[in-house]
């Protein structure tokens, strides 16, 4: 297969939120932004000169509603069945995220106030499921869905056989990518240190650049230094008693 090209969509301002378009053999997005955005990335997804139609698969990285919120509409408006992983299938069933969030900082803090965090998207089933590792080949990408649980149960990101990380919100850009090419915690995490393993996992495969949710693409070796001051921080936390996560 020719190389994959990742291709970022904004679906909130120039980087505060991305789905994906990956174009191999057939093209694939990843990520389905909030609710009401299906028509701004299927139209999107025409100006990079591709069919909607053409689409094989729309993969969700997680059951937050920032990145399934339009998952049923940009099903209906492609024909492209959905994967999604099974331990996020609370969310993607009843349209709602698992409550409370847990803020990783500040802007956390802040952004649970936002009634929109907290609103129902039209529920969907998802086509494929995900329990581990899954080749995309059938779908014509030369790539994988890796499950990188953390941030939530069932997270997952895509690896192309090139190098390019999708990683949702295994990692992001400062105050959710309004400082580009600075790694941070994106807003909540439901267990911070299993989302750091994840991370650490995904970068020994050594991957080129991870294409985050919130931001533009980070550097995997700026990353590996911020994951070693994350774990001092975790680990803090932790001593102190400080450490909140999910415990369901």
């Amino acid at each position: 297969m020719s190389r994959t090209k990742v291709v970022p969509i904004p679906v909130m301002g120039r980087h505060n939120i991305n789905a994906y378009l990956l174009l191999g053999r057939r093209p694939v997005v990843v990520d389905a932004g909030t609710p009401g955005s299906g028509k701004r990335i299927h139209d999107q997804i025409t100006a990079h000169g591709v069919d909607p139609a053409d689409v094989s698969l729309i993969v969700i990285t997680h059951g937050h509603i920032d990145h399934f919120g339009s998952a049923a509409e940009l099903h209906r408006l492609t024909g492209a069945p959905v994967a999604g992983h099974v331990a996020d299938l609370g969310p993607y069933r009843s349209g709602r995220v698992r409550e409370p969030y847990l803020p990783t900082g500040p802007m956390g803090r802040l952004m649970d106030r936002n009634p929109k965090l907290h609103a129902q998207a039209e529920p969907f089933e998802p086509d494929v499921l995900i329990r581990g590792e899954t080749g995309l080949e059938d779908f014509g990408l030369a790539a994988r869905i890796m499950p990188t649980p953390g941030h939530t149960a069932g997270s997952v990101s895509v690896l192309t056989d090139d190098g390019d990380l999708v990683a949702g919100d295994l990692i992001a850009n400062s105050f959710m990518g309004l400082i580009p090419g600075r790694p941070a915690n994106p807003p909540f995490h439901d267990d911070p240190r299993q989302n750091l393993a994840s991370l650490r996992t995904m970068l020994a495969l050594n991957p080129t650049a991870l294409h985050v949710g919130h931001g533009t693409a980070l550097d995997p070796d700026r990353v590996r230094e911020w994951a070693d001051r994350e774990h001092d921080r975790l680990a803090r936390l932790d001593d102190a008693g400080r450490l909140t996560v999910r415990s369901e």
